[in-house]
């Protein structure tokens, strides 16, 4: 039997699609932990570290230098920067257990997450593995797609993405982030209808 004349190409993996997935995936990276444009509106005093901090509609960087052993602060915001407080004046203001949240604040981890305690790290994780979830699916469903050389939507993908929205739902409820919400909101319910209609179909066929 002769070879099928696709069969060369049937066999070659194209590694395209990996590649613009990985760059992409850099490039949001980069634009996330760059963050122009979102530093401190001051210049801050040499050797000092800041840190954002909110009060209602009032946004801006807690300063934060340490002077022969002492913390200082200065409170930045964009029109406006106090004076230098020493930390009983600033724990006057803000108390003592916001002063240590601050100190934590610096926590290269604490930045990068954009999280105030290590008890949000298991939220984080939550929408990391959502995240993760997430991706495999559209991982599986290129490679089934790959491999059939045309699109496949395999039933472990709706799976897969009923978990990974459930994980992420959970996640921007505690971030508070309504689009985030909103978005997988309508996902959710989607892939669980998709499931529901695919276990329907089986059933229709086991009974024919």
């Amino acid at each position: 039997m002769s070879a099928s004349p696709n069969s060369g190409e049937r066999r070659r993996f194209k590694y395209e699609p990996l590649l613009a997935m990985l760059a992409l995936i850099f490039l949001g990276l980069w634009l996330v932990i760059s963050k122009p444009g979102t530093g401190p509106a001051h210049e801050l005093r040499p050797g000092a570290t800041a840190v954002k901090f909110v009060i209602g509609q009032y946004r801006g960087h807690v300063e934060i230098l340490m002077l022969d052993g002492q913390a200082t602060f200065r409170m930045l915001s964009r029109d406006h920067a106090s004076e230098v407080l020493t930390e009983s004046q600033f724990a006057a203001i803000v108390g003592e257990a916001a002063i240590r949240r601050l100190r934590d604040g610096g926590n290269m981890v604490f930045r990068a997450l954009n999280i105030t305690g290590w008890g949000s790290l298991v939220w984080v994780a939550v929408g990391l593995l959502g995240q993760i979830i997430f991706s495999c699916r559209f991982v599986i469903q290129w490679l089934v797609s790959e491999r059939e050389r045309r699109s496949v939507i395999p039933e472990v993908f709706w799976w897969i993405s009923l978990l990974g929205g459930i994980c992420l739902f959970v996640y921007f409820v505690w971030r508070q982030d309504i689009i985030g919400v909103l978005g997988q909101s309508s996902g959710v319910v989607i892939y669980a209808r998709n499931l529901r209609l695919i276990a329907k179909q089986r059933r229709r066929a086991a009974s024919a």
